[in-house]
């Protein structure tokens, strides 16, 4: 054995105890983060507009922002509790613009129902399935909120689609989502979703659905993030982040 393959040697030996004990832990460790996939992503398309849709309290915006991310963002949350909790956040960056409004097929009003962690909250009905993986997502409530559509938002607030990123995280209503893009779908440069490989939301779009809707509109997977996963293991909903396939 060479004097150089020591260390090398030695380096990966460390590798490998390191990944054990973060097994045993049930921690991963990645590559970078998503937030700094999705920011490069942006950089490359030359995206200079987040709108995100089912924003909660912020988290994603500030994930994007921190990961390097610089253009405008656009904020929609239609829970009240949650959208002061946006509101706080925002107002700190001159860029983010927070709005109290859900986001579906067509404007107008709707019942939405709130979870007790605020961020399982949803305009539709919450399964079983969901219930069981995790229980601290029960409805506690319901609110009547405004809603608009993504096309509105656009005219509104002066958006490019050729150079907007579209978040969806709307808890099962993302298919609706969507609709009330309309012909915007196929311009946006990016749209996330997330999606479900089991219905945990009554009546939803699952993934397959939705991967072929959006192949059909010219996007292409970019990126998948893992979300929950049941208590055998089983994966239940992803982060899907989908550019314009120039290639195609």
């Amino acid at each position: 054995m060479s004097e150089q393959s020591l260390p090398n040697r030695a380096r990966e030996t460390g590798k490998l105890w390191l990944r054990r004990a973060l097994q045993r832990a049930d921690v991963e460790i990645g590559r970078g983060t998503y937030a700094g996939r999705v920011a490069r992503t942006l950089s490359a398309l030359g995206v200079d507009t987040v709108l995100d849709v089912g924003a909660n309290v912020g988290q994603y915006a500030a994930l994007v922002r921190g990961a390097g991310f610089e253009g405008r963002i656009i904020s929609c949350e239609p829970l009240s509790g949650a959208h002061a909790g946006l509101s706080s956040r925002s107002e700190r960056d001159d860029g983010w613009l927070a709005l109290h409004v859900a986001v579906g097929a067509e404007p107008g009003t709707a019942k939405i129902n709130v979870a007790a962690n605020s961020f399982s909250s949803s305009l539709r009905n919450m399964t079983q399935a969901h219930l069981s993986t995790a229980p601290g997502s029960r409805y506690v409530a319901t609110e009547t909120v405004p809603v608009t559509t993504v096309s509105q938002l656009v005219r509104d607030h002066g958006i490019d689609p050729a150079t907007t990123l579209l978040k969806i995280d709307t808890q099962g209503f993302e298919d609706e989502v969507l609709t009330g893009a309309d012909e915007l779908v196929g311009r946006l440069a990016a749209i996330q979703l997330e999606l479900s490989f089991v219905e945990l939301y009554e009546g939803q779009r699952l993934f397959d659905d939705l991967v072929a809707r959006m192949s059909s509109h010219g996007y292409r997977i970019q990126q998948l993030e893992p979300g929950i996963s049941d208590a055998d293991g089983r994966l239940l909903q992803v982060d899907g982040l989908f550019v314009l396939d120039t290639d195609a």
